[in-house]
């Protein structure tokens, strides 16, 4: 890799680094080229991504960004993995570590606040951004079902007792 190959991949990472709410560093211990791509295919349909990088690079594109206190992780054959979803690549990293013994959770990042492994963990035991958003339409969307069904339920009543009437009477 040259100077300006260099140059470029930490332009890269910062501006990736500047993007992703959420950061995530994981060792990679001897996986094999298809578990590699099996993960990365994951954590693309979550919406985040995963790349392996030179610890002096990332330490470079760390700089200035508020996720600079990640570089005492960067030790060893490293890889990070961000995404804009704060959950997203926590809980792709998390499951997928729990399946395969070759991929180590360090550490991460969530905004200012430095995550252990316990904290990468309970970050990915947390509702994704689009269930939450799902959750907040749903409770939106339950009191105006509930005002609908109150404001029909005396019409329906009122169409109950008269028919019963209407029974009573043809009786």
């Amino acid at each position: 890799m040259n100077r300006s190959e260099k140059t470029d991949a930490v332009a890269a990472l910062n501006a990736t680094f500047n993007e992703a709410a959420a950061v995530i560093v994981t060792r990679n211990l001897g996986m094999t080229v298809s578990q590699s791509t099996n993960l990365r295919l994951k954590m693309r349909e979550a919406g985040a991504t995963y790349k392996v990088s030179k610890n002096r690079l990332a330490k470079i594109a760390l700089e200035g960004t508020r996720y600079a206190r990640l570089s005492d992780l960067l030790t060893g054959p490293i890889a990070l993995a961000t995404s804009t979803d704060p959950v997203a690549a926590a809980k792709i990293a998390v499951e997928f570590a729990k399946t395969n013994d070759k991929l180590e959770i360090v550490g991460g990042a969530m905004g200012d606040t430095l995550l252990d492994i316990a904290g990468v963990t309970a970050l990915a035991s947390m509702p994704s951004l689009d269930e939450l958003r799902a959750r907040i339409v749903g409770l939106v969307q339950a009191p105006a079902t509930k005002i609908a069904q109150l404001a029909t339920a005396p019409a329906a009543k009122l169409a109950r007792v008269f028919g019963a009437y209407a029974t009573k009477e043809a009786a």
